[in-house]
């Protein structure tokens, strides 16, 4: 009779435990879904809430506004993480995940700068930070809720569910705009079609709402709030003591920034690589994310299980790694295989912007970056000739190589084997630039899917083994007292702030520096430091016990 007992006891744990993780992972899934389709849009974005005139200004206006919600994650998570340590993690985001699909729902209401001007942007900036807001407190309480509900041998496994749900909620954001796209024609989308996406927002707020109500709290947290032992000052217990605060430096530093930056370029900056750059059909290139996504989602399931068998550091760090090695011939064989016209090209007749601007390339480099942070909210207007060319022919999509200007000469456009056409002229430069090719978007049927496939996959690889283990590895490193709130910090700055910007700060590079490939030293350079001081700072996590402090 106590086998029995025993076994059925089991069996309900068994059964508790995957509705923890499926309510968990469902609402987070749709949280990240509200959260991404404003980044999944943003090619549309640019054209309805900036000044007309300036469509390369007003797309990298639309990235900024992308990275200001990212920008207040790390505050939603002080806000809302200490809430969790104080009263509990269920509860906590239950109201996340509220503010989260309201906030989204109204940009499916907002007029366009159209029809109330300068409102538009400045309105969107107040949703997009709630929604930010919201998502720093949501991913920590689910991660948190998960393992603590985790057995032991198993948070790896249990919490890279929890880890899907950012990649989920970015392909049902891609899924759901195609099929919208797919039973309207393309300019009703563009005036209207868009905003059913965050009007659905309603739908899956009320579904997440009606299951995480069914959850019980953590017992983990639960047992310490009966006895007594909650803390009283999460934020100075995890912030203002440096036993605790070096930890928090050191997670930032050593894996959230790297796996931040991974993150984002396997799966946003690839995806405005593929439209932007290479001029990918949107269409064509959703597909093309999608399966990738498709293809290295179930991974984080794989490298969550491994990191309980061999340990979380070292699969994170080599993903870095892997990530710094590679992401320049990858990105390079993405333009053979996504656009052989623009690579041959580029290959056969490189152009040269020469200019008095010239400033070497490290001064554009710091020129790229202010000019990213003067875009937070509007766009700069074009102000030299330099500006105008190379807003040419960065929306054209022709890179350049800029150079020093010849003596007498302020600016000319030099290509290949032409002759050099000084100032600029929409007209000249079209001229200049017939003969070499340039082809004004990437041809579908030239697009060779099975290698841009791959590429894509491999990235995803990367992103898994960065991602997949990240949740179980922040959870074990802080106190069950505060650990809301100290892992939810270091997550949201190396996400939202090293991550969320990324690409606008890439994308910044490549339009100051005419390189397609330059803003890629930005993620590069971070994964680098984050793998050098993870591997010499940080513990391996796996077999800590969470009751402990």
């Amino acid at each position: 009779m106590s086998s029995v007992t025993a076994q059925e006891t089991k069996a309900q744990l068994e059964k508790k435990h995957k509705l923890v993780i499926f309510a968990s992972s469902l609402g987070t899934v749709f949280e990240w879904y509200d959260f991404y389709i404003y980044g999944t849009l943003a090619v549309f974005f640019g054209k309805l809430f900036f000044p007309p005139n300036n469509e390369t200004a007003a797309f990298l206006s639309s990235l900024a506004l992308f990275g200001v919600g990212f920008s207040v994650r790390p505050f939603g998570a002080l806000v809302f993480g200490r809430i969790g340590d104080l009263i509990g993690r269920k509860y906590t985001f239950l109201v996340t995940i509220v503010v989260m699909g309201l906030s989204t729902a109204l940009v499916g209401l907002l007029p366009t700068y159209e029809s109330i001007g300068f409102l538009a942007p400045i309105i969107l900036v107040i949703l997009r930070i709630a929604q930010g807001l919201a998502l720093g407190g949501e991913y920590g309480g689910a991660a948190t809720y998960v393992a603590e509900h985790a057995p032991p041998g198993k948070r790896g496994a249990y919490t890279a569910w929890i880890q899907t749900t950012a990649t989920l909620g970015f392909f049902i954001s891609l899924a759901v705009i195609l099929g919208i796209r797919s039973v309207m024609s393309a300019e009703s989308f563009a005036a209207w079609g868009w905003r059913i996406p965050f009007l659905l927002s309603v739908i899956l707020l009320g579904i997440s709402v009606f299951i995480r109500l069914k959850l019980e709290e953590s017992p983990v947290f639960a047992e310490m709030k009966a006895q007594g032992k909650t803390s009283k000052a999460p934020l100075t217990e995890s912030f203002a003591r440096w036993d605790n605060g070096k930890i928090v430096l050191k997670a930032l530093f050593g894996c959230a920034a790297g796996q931040g930056v991974v993150w984002y370029t396997g799966q946003f900056y690839a995806l405005y690589f593929l439209t932007g750059t290479l001029k990918v059909d949107y269409v064509n290139a959703y597909i093309l994310i999608g399966i990738a996504l498709l293809i290295g989602t179930p991974l984080f399931i794989v490298f969550g299980r491994l990191s309980d068998r061999i340990g979380r550091k070292g699969i994170m760090l080599a993903g870095c790694a892997l990530a710094a090695l590679t992401y320049q011939p990858i990105f390079h064989g993405l333009t053979k295989s996504a656009n052989p016209a623009l690579a041959a090209a580029m290959e056969r007749s490189p152009v040269v912007l020469q200019t008095e601007d010239y400033r070497g390339t490290f001064g554009l480099t710091i020129a790229a970056l202010q000019d990213a942070a003067r875009k937070i909210i509007l766009p700069s207007k074009i102000s030299t000739e330099t500006d105008q060319a190379r807003n040419y022919l960065n929306s054209r999509g022709v890179p350049f190589t800029l150079a020093p200007a010849s003596p007498g000469v302020g600016l000319a456009l030099v290509v290949s084997g032409g002759t050099p056409v000084a100032g600029f002229s929409s007209a000249a430069y079209d001229a200049a630039l017939a003969p070499a090719g340039y082809p004004r978007a990437a041809d579908p049927d030239q697009i060779n899917w099975a290698a841009t496939l791959t590429l894509l996959s491999i990235l995803m690889v990367y992103v898994a083994m960065v991602y997949g283990p990240i949740a179980a590895f922040l959870v074990e490193l802080f106190p069950t007292r505060i650990r809301y709130t100290s892992m939810s910090l270091p997550y949201h700055i190396g996400n939202g702030w090293f991550g969320g910007f990324l690409p606008l700060i890439a994308a910044s590079i490549v339009v100051f520096t005419g390189d397609i490939y330059a803003g890629l030293w930005y993620p590069i350079g971070i994964a680098v430091i984050s793998m050098t001081i993870g591997w010499f700072t940080l513990p391996e996590t796996k077999d800590r016990d969470l009751n402990s402090d």
